[in-house]
């Protein structure tokens, strides 16, 4: 029981100590910035600025009646700008329309279907590749996928989910199989935007 005791003063005597040193560093870095701040504004008032020399301080008072005549006399004979005659502009303008982007894309994406311009990471360099692009049923026919490779399927749909948002893309997607099941649609497809084509 002695021990602790002995341990609780001890650490309330620490405690005491380091508040007074903390106090004390506290008074030292006021009494620092204080004569800092003295002989700062001591050393203003023996300087002159430079900046005092040229911009004397002084008192904006309103023009008295003989400036206004005086100003009103020299504008006499002025006459004032005649404003240009501007047709009002009554309808917006229509939205910019990316022409050449769009001409781009579709050449782009008809290129790709015709196998002119293949990707480096087309289908047609090998089976390592192609295991990591393409799915296969169990059960389905091998010869279907080489087939789709080919062209010999025709697309019946197309879904294309560049710009989208993650949640934008499955709701597409979502929406596209439905109404490829319902319309009974046996080739779709989907141009995800993930790769090089």
């Amino acid at each position: 029981m002695a021990v602790g005791k002995d341990i609780a003063d001890l650490s309330q005597l620490l405690k005491t100590e380091r508040k007074a040193l903390r106090k004390t560093k506290r008074n030292a870095e006021v009494d620092s910035f204080a004569r800092t701040s003295a002989r700062k504004a001591q050393r203003e008032d023996d300087d002159l600025r430079f900046a005092d020399l040229f911009r004397p301080w002084t008192e904006l008072a309103p023009p008295s009646e003989e400036d206004r005549a005086l100003f009103l006399n020299a504008v006499a004979d002025a006459e004032p700008l005649r404003a240009p005659a501007r047709k009002p502009h009554l309808q917006k303008p229509p939205p910019a329309y990316p022409r050449h982007s769009k001409a781009d894309e579709a050449a782009a994406l008809e290129a790709s279907q015709l196998a002119i311009n293949p990707s480096p990471m087309s289908w047609d360099i090998g089976a390592d590749i192609e295991d990591e692009q393409s799915y296969l049923r169990s059960g389905v026919n091998p010869d279907l996928l080489r087939k789709l490779r080919r062209g010999q399927w025709t697309i019946q749909a197309e879904l294309d989910l560049h710009h989208h948002t993650q949640a934008q893309a499955h709701a597409a997607l979502s929406e596209f199989i439905r109404a490829a099941r319902v319309a009974d649609w046996r080739c779709v497809r989907v141009i995800h935007g993930k790769g090089l084509s």
